[in-house]
């Protein structure tokens, strides 16, 4: 009897006891002391996960806002804070970008690159057996990849064009004066009366030739390969070297003098036959300024 009193009395103690950190409880029976330790209660505090965080076992709805959270945080956090700025000369004009690392192997960019650039690729072309003096407006902005395969400083890029360039070409007539005269298709198209004897398809009084060119894709794709070398932890150069493709050219042209007219279709399919830059060569230099 004794025994099953102190084991119901030891029960009821231990349990009234739990909360307490090892507080010792005495249990007199008696003559008899007895000396009991309750263990003390472990208590767990688990952290609250962010609010964004990705949990591969939650149910379909919370399983995807959360990614779309966490993904949407990391995303504007790159945005908001670009791994570099770089500015570049080329015969897509003068400009600069910006660039965010996705890795250690991949840049996004975005950049602009315009101006009267025509200097940088000759300034003038032929079409047919007429030469054009070339002047530009350029406007190119574009959105790239910048990818370092073997992660050192050869690169390799592409990307999209949205060109918006404007081109005008001034045709350079052959010898001066009333002499003067554009080779077009086998003919001679004269900017006077000439003081000399016409022949069959001769033309005069043509005056000055003037054209208006433009390209016809609204988005030029181009590639490029390069390098991109480090001078110090922030500054670095780059080159680069390419091409996009514009596609076939429109030409408006206008040809001054009373028989002006006459000469300006011939000269249209002249100059869009010549399709000219429409692949367009990419020649770039510049200098890069990583954060």
């Amino acid at each position: 009897m004794k025994l099953i009193k102190l084991t119901a009395i030891s029960a009821a103690v231990l349990a009234s006891s739990a909360a307490l950190a090892a507080e010792p409880v005495i249990v007199v029976d008696d003559n008899d002391a007895v000396v009991y330790e309750a263990e003390p209660v472990a208590v767990a505090y688990e952290a609250e996960p962010a609010s964004y965080a990705y949990d591969a076992d939650a149910g379909v709805v919370s399983n995807t806002t959360g990614a779309i959270v966490g993904g949407t945080k990391g995303f504007f956090s790159k945005v908001v804070n670009p791994a570099s700025v770089s500015a570049e000369v080329g015969t897509l004009g003068y400009g600069a970008n910006i660039g965010w690392s996705l890795n250690e192997k991949t840049e996004l960019q975005a950049g602009w690159a315009g101006g009267d650039a025509a200097e940088l690729f000759g300034g003038d072309f032929d079409a047919n057996d007429v030469n054009y003096d070339i002047d530009t407006d350029f406007s190119n902005p574009y959105l790239g990849v910048q990818l370092r395969p073997a992660g050192n400083w050869f690169t390799m890029g592409a990307g999209i064009i949205v060109p918006d360039n404007e081109i005008t070409a001034t045709a350079n007539a052959e010898d001066s004066g009333n002499n003067g005269y554009y080779p077009v298709d086998g003919n001679r198209y004269f900017v006077g009366i000439p003081d000399v004897a016409l022949e069959p398809g001769d033309l005069t009084e043509v005056g000055g030739v003037q054209a208006d060119l433009e390209h016809r894709n609204k988005l030029a794709p181009y590639l490029t390969v390069g390098f991109r070398p480090n001078i110090t932890n922030n500054f670095g150069v780059f080159g680069e070297l390419g091409a996009a493709y514009l596609g076939k050219t429109t030409a408006t042209v206008n040809a001054s003098g009373p028989n002006g007219e006459q000469a300006e279709s011939q000269i249209k399919e002249e100059l869009e036959d010549e399709n000219y830059l429409e692949w367009m060569p990419i020649v770039k230099l510049g200098a890069t300024y990583r954060f």
